[in-house]
């Protein structure tokens, strides 16, 4: 059993990764087939507020070349919708539709089942125990879905 920083790091990220894997195989199921984790992570970004493509890729830590690719994905999938700006006709917004929000309900329910997968497999006490550590570690501020950092520099967007 290796006590390393780095074997834990990537057991974080492999936890991270497994969870992340499994909602987009049952999204997949679901009629999602097309999204990725760097999807959720724009739509709820536009959701808080980043309505172009420069606002998305500041919010996201990417290019804003990579965000508009980003966006024209969002928006052939009809996750969502560029608008005219009511007060700058000049300016396009961003509107996360209501698929794109159906999808976002739709992965937080996968997330509350895989949840309660790991909670069968090793206990539901030992999930709250983890998280309890995880927030301690980590705090509450680090929790931002709509800076995903690293990421969202996913090529493929």
């Amino acid at each position: 059993m290796s006590r390393s920083g780095a074997d834990l790091a990537l057991l974080l990220l492999a936890g991270f990764r497994a969870m992340a894997d499994q909602a987009q195989t049952e999204l997949a199921g679901r009629g999602h087939e097309d999204v990725r984790p760097v999807h959720d992570f724009a739509l709820r970004a536009i959701l808080t507020g980043a309505d172009s493509a420069s606002e998305l890729g500041r919010a996201m830590s990417v290019t804003k070349q990579a965000a508009a690719k980003t966006i024209a994905a969002l928006e052939t999938r009809g996750y969502v919708a560029r608008e005219p700006d009511p007060d700058d006709r000049r300016r396009v917004r961003l509107r996360v539709t209501e698929h794109g929000q159906a999808l976002m309900r739709e992965g937080e329910a996968v997330f509350a089942e895989l949840r309660e997968r790991w909670e069968r497999q090793v206990g539901a006490a030992s999930v709250a125990e983890l998280e309890s550590t995880l927030r301690q570690l980590v705090g509450d501020d680090a929790i931002r879905l709509d800076r995903p950092g690293w990421d969202a520099a996913d090529p493929d967007a």
